[in-house]
């Protein structure tokens, strides 16, 4: 199977660290010049460093904050560039803060939803001249917790679900552009987003983080967190020529950790 993406353009939100970063990896080792993005350009300058004496594409960088939608328009100006021109694009953020129904107030969810669901519904507008042009493939990052909720983390059960519905819809309304989108939904995947809520459960419940660690680890079938480039291997599937017939999908990526069907 032939992932190659030399000559592709790439924009990955939240591209730093964690997922988004493994992304952009992937993609640049497979040719394409990739933007990254992420609120802190220090973070972004030395993820760019690290990165591309290992890659065949071109990485470049552009601070963006996609909570603010003027931000997010430079962003996919700076990513079309002259050519004006974009074939991939990630939706990614970092994940929402922990709360319950009692402890969140209106801030939060106000916030959760600017950040966690309005910003790819942006990213994506804005991106749509340039997209159009190449019949581009685009991908929402969301979380398993799209189709199972997590205990304590009421704003992803709310939202997540909100971008594998809106993938959907927009799956229909753009497969005449030729463009394809889908969700990956990331499980336990080991990453410094999933060692903090690991922490916080340990200090929520007076244990440690490698007695947390181990029950999770327990109730994974393959018995294992995934690593961020196991999940960044199946985004370079989806987001390449390759992936000619699947759109407006949620694929899971957990190793057999939600039970729904």
């Amino acid at each position: 199977m032939d992932v190659n993406l030399s000559g592709k353009k790439a924009l990955v939100a939240a591209s730093s660290q964690g997922i988004g970063k493994a992304i952009a990896f992937a993609l640049a080792k497979e040719g394409a010049d990739v933007m990254l993005s992420g609120r802190h350009e220090h973070t972004l300058k030395e993820t760019v460093k690290e990165l591309s004496p290992l890659v065949k594409g071109k990485l470049t960088y552009q601070v963006c904050d996609v909570s603010d939608a003027q931000q997010i328009k430079a962003l996919v100006q700076a990513a079309a560039g002259d050519e004006k021109c974009l074939d991939i694009l990630v939706n990614n953020t970092g994940g929402p803060k922990t709360g319950t129904l009692e402890t969140l107030i209106d801030e939060d969810w106000m916030e959760s939803f600017q950040l966690h669901l309005l910003s790819y519904i942006r990213l994506l507008k804005e991106a749509l001249p340039y997209l159009k042009k190449h019949g581009a493939r685009v991908l929402n990052i969301a979380s398993m917790s799209v189709k199972e909720p997590i205990p304590g983390l009421m704003l992803s059960n709310t939202f997540r679900p909100a971008i594998a519905g809106w993938t959907k819809t927009a799956a229909q309304e753009l497969a005449k552009d030729g463009i394809l989108i889908n969700t990956l939904a990331p499980g336990k995947i080991e990453t410094d987003r999933v060692k903090q809520l690991d922490k916080h459960r340990a200090q929520a419940e007076h244990q440690t983080v490698e007695e947390i660690k181990a029950q999770a680890e327990r109730a994974i079938p393959l018995g294992r967190y995934g690593q961020p480039e196991e999940f960044a291997a199946y985004a370079a599937f989806l987001l390449s020529e390759a992936n000619t017939y699947m759109t407006g999908q949620t694929l899971i990526i957990d190793g057999g950790l939600t039970k729904s069907l």
